[in-house]
C-alpha cells in the first residue's frame, strides 16, 4: 500500500497528554463508544425482526444504524485504547485503512439521511403515490447507489491520501487518521491536494446539508394542508431528523468546507461527529419514536418470555 512514503508508523498524539485526563477520556468514550453499539445494535435487531417496522422509512434506519454503529468503530476503539496506551503507534497500513473506512461509513451516512428525508417528502407530499415511489425494489436499489456512492468518495479521500510523500515528522496531532492531519505532515506542497480535498467531502457535506435543509422547508410547508394529527405525527418524525442532520453536519461542514487551516479546537468538533452523533441517533430515533419503541417492547418481551 505504500507508495512515496518512508515512514512506516505513526504516532497519535490523542486528545490530550495529562495522565489525569487520558483517564476521562477512557472511561467517557468507552461509555459512549458501548452505548452507541447497543443502541444501534437494539434499532438493527429490532427493525430486522418486527413485522410492524416494514416501511421504508425504518428500511433506511436500519442502515442508518449499522453505519452509525461502523462510523464510530473507526475511530472509537483505538481513542480508548491509546487513553491508556504510553506509545501510540499506528502503522503506515493501519493509518490509511482508517480513512478509508471513516469516509466509507461516514458518507454511507449522509446518503442515508438523505434517502430518508426523500422518504419523508414522498409520504408527506404525494400520499397517493407513495407506495409506488419508495417500493422495496426501489429502496434496495437506492440503499446499493449510496454504498457505491460512499465506495467511490473513500476511494478518492485514499487515493489523495497514498500519494502524500512522507519522509520525517511522524506525529499526528489527533486521535484518528484523515486527510487534514496528514496533510500537515507531508513532504510536499499540499495546496492542491487541500482544494480537491474541500471540492470532495466539503462539496459533500455543505451540497447534501443544503439539499436537506430546502427538502425539510419543503415538508414543513406542506404540512399547511393537513389535519392537526397529521401535523403533529409529521412535525414528530421531522423534527428528529433535522437535529440528527444539524448536529452531524454542523461539525462535518466545519472541518472539511474551508480552506486549509487547522484549530486547537478542530479535534473536539471531529469527536461530537465520529463518536457523539452515532451515540445520539439511536436515544433521538427512539425517544422520539413510538412505533420503535412499541415493537423493542413487544420483541424483548416475547424473548423474555420464550426463555
Amino acid at each position: 500500500m505504500q507508495w512515496n512514503s518512508t515512514v512506516t508508523e505513526f504516532v497519535l498524539l490523542g486528545l490530550t497528554q495529562d495522565p489525569m485526563k487520558q483517564k476521562m477520556v477512557f472511561i467517557i468514550f468507552l461509555v459512549f463508544y458501548m452505548g452507541t453499539v447497543v443502541g444501534n445494535t437494539l434499532i438493527i435487531v429490532t427493525i430486522k425482526f418486527s413485522r410492524t417496522l416494514g416501511s421504508p422509512m425504518y428500511f433506511f434506519l436500519f442502515y442508518l444504524s449499522f453505519a452509525d454503529s461502523c462510523f464510530s468503530s473507526s475511530t472509537a476503539p483505538r481513542l480508548i485504547v491509546d487513553a491508556l496506551s504510553k506509545k501510540n503507534i499506528i502503522s503506515y497500513n493501519e493509518c490509511m485503512t482508517q480513512v478509508f473506512a471513516l469516509h466509507l461509513f461516514g458518507c454511507m451516512e449522509i446518503f442515508v439521511l438523505i434517502l430518508m428525508a426523500v422518504d419523508r417528502y414522498v409520504a408527506i407530499c404525494k400520499p397517493l403515490r407513495y407506495p409506488v415511489i419508495m417500493s422495496r425494489q426501489v429502496c434496495v436499489i437506492l440503499i446499493i447507489l449510496a454504498w457505491i456512492g460512499s465506495f467511490i468518495h473513500s476511494a478518492a479521500q485514499i487515493a489523495l491520501t497514498l500519494r502524500l510523500p512522507f519522509c520525517g515528522p511522524n506525529l499526528i496531532d489527533h486521535y484518528c487518521c484523515d486527510l487534514q492531519p496528514l496533510l500537515k505532515l507531508a513532504c510536499m506542497d499540499t495546496y492542491m491536494i487541500n482544494l480537491l480535498l474541500v471540492s470532495n467531502s466539503g462539496a459533500i457535506c455543505s451540497s447534501s446539508f443544503i439539499i436537506l435543509i430546502i427538502s425539510y422547508f419543503v415538508i414543513l410547508y406542506s404540512l399547511r394542508n393537513h389535519s392537526a394529527e397529521g401535523r403533529k405525527k409529521a412535525l414528530s418524525t421531522c423534527t428528529s431528523h433535522i437535529i440528527v442532520v444539524i448536529l452531524f453536519f454542523g461539525p462535518c461542514i466545519f472541518i472539511y468546507a474551508r480552506p486549509p487551516t487547522t484549530f486547537p479546537m478542530d479535534k473536539m468538533i471531529a469527536v461530537f461527529y465520529t463518536i457523539g452523533t452515532p451515540f445520539l441517533n439511536p436515544i433521538i430515533y427512539t425517544l422520539r419514536n413510538a412505533a420503535v419503541k412499541n415493537a423493542m417492547k413487544k420483541i424483548w418481551h416475547f424473548k423474555i418470555m420464550t426463555e
